[in-house]
């Protein structure tokens, strides 16, 4: 039977401080009983009775976020939910290097499918392998920033873990994520000539301006540009995004791994605080603090007064007694050097040109009657003539030259005539 997902996102929003409590301790159980689902509901809302806690516990099957196992009568968490859970409140499991690692590599291979798809004059095969790039770039962006979060979830728990615990037991996990994942992704996204990162993606984005190049001089359509840009794109923000994810999980691992610090139970509390603000943000992480109980440890606050330096009140002494600098304007021109304007009939002119049609040059017509005018003006009414629909234009393929008051002109002659 097929769930209604507008039911099951609608179920979410209404308990979800319950499923974002069975998911947490999913870790733990990969199925619950019946009471361990109801005591999860009776610690999310203690104000409900033992009739709506199994109300609840109806809703969440019927939405099928809780879903019965095949051989026993426990739940277990709805696999799409647990993913789409575990997304929102950072709750990630470190994932596979060797999946990673098969990712990077399709690059190198859909690359190759796209050059071929150029040479071949492939337009589906150059847009198969584009999407597939796409698609694998999104997929790599995302179990980096998940395994990201992973790593500083066991970076945080090892940090706020009991001081009385054995060193080697609280970094324990931590150990194994440094030589199973983040030495191996150090090396794969290593510049040099071992690495296989950065010149996969390399060449995908070359590839990728390529195949622009090849649909603008083919005139592709304009949807199919914007698709290869877009995923350029991707290429760029991705190499910029690895670089940043290897170099954040070698900063929060390396130093756990090469000095296994002590820590009080101070720097635990605070360890364990600011990894629920990471998760679950400020003001959530205070407002849950303040409804259960104090901050961890101890509270101070301190006020702190800002006083204006002997330096900055240098600067203001001088800005008080500034005094602007005046800066003469350019004289005006004088109006004798302006051109002045020229008045001119042009109804005149036009009845003129009309009794005297047919005529073959229309701009040695003007200048031959009335060259007495400025060059300009002369000129705009050619344009002005040229351009009307009273009478029939036709261009000449010859150029001729002719020189007026102060400019020589080569044109093509118009000859003019009735239309």
């Amino acid at each position: 039977m097929m769930i209604n997902p507008r039911s099951l996102v609608y179920t979410l929003y209404t308990h979800w401080p319950i499923v974002e409590s069975l998911v947490r301790i999913s870790r733990e159980f990969p199925a619950f009983t019946t009471d361990q689902v109801l005591a999860c509901v009776a610690k999310s809302s203690p104000i409900l009775d033992g009739e709506a806690r199994q109300k609840v516990l109806r809703d969440l099957e019927a939405a099928d976020i809780l879903q019965r196992s095949a051989r026993s009568d426990d739940v277990q968490i709805n696999a799409y939910v647990m993913e789409f859970v575990r997304g929102l409140t950072h709750e990630h499991e470190l994932g596979l290097m060797t999946i990673l690692q098969a990712r990077v590599s399709a690059i190198r291979d859909m690359t190759e499918a796209l050059n071929e798809g150029i040479l071949g004059n492939d337009l589906d095969r150059v847009r198969n392998a584009a999407n597939r790039l796409s698609e694998f770039f999104r997929q790599i962006n995302v179990q980096l920033d998940q395994d990201r979060h992973a790593l500083l979830e066991l970076a945080e728990k090892a940090k706020s873990a009991d001081v009385r615990m054995p060193v080697a037991r609280r970094y324990r996990y931590v150990l194994e994520a440094y030589d199973q994942y983040v030495e191996p992704m150090n090396q794969m996204m290593d510049t040099g000539p071992h690495g296989v990162f950065y010149p996969y993606l390399e060449t995908a984005e070359r590839a990728l301006e390529s195949a622009l190049e090849w649909m603008v001089a083919q005139g592709g359509l304009y949807s199919h540009r914007l698709q290869m840009r877009q995923v350029s794109h991707q290429a760029k923000e991705l190499r910029r995004f690895g670089r940043l994810v290897a170099q954040q999980c070698a900063d929060t691992m390396l130093p756990l791994r090469e000095e296994l610090r002590q820590n009080t139970s101070l720097t635990s509390a605070i360890s364990l605080l600011l990894g629920q603000i990471r998760k679950r943000g400020l003001r959530r992480t205070l407002a849950l603090q303040r409804a259960g109980s104090a901050l961890p440890v101890w509270c101070h606050e301190r006020i702190v007064r800002v006083q204006v330096g002997n330096e900055v009140r240098d600067v203001m002494s001088k800005a008080m007694h500034y005094q602007p600098q005046s800066v003469p304007f350019p004289p005006d021109e004088p109006t004798s050097a302006l051109s002045p304007l020229e008045w001119v009939d042009e109804a005149a002119i036009r009845e003129h040109l009309r009794r005297s049609l047919p005529v073959d040059s229309l701009l040695d017509w003007l200048h031959e009657h009335y060259g007495h005018l400025q060059d300009a003006t002369l000129l705009r009414l050619f344009h002005e003539l040229a351009q009307e629909d009273h009478w029939r234009m036709e261009p000449s393929e010859q150029v001729n030259t002719l020189t007026l008051q102060h400019i020589r002109v080569r044109y093509h002659p118009y000859r003019v005539s009735l239309s």
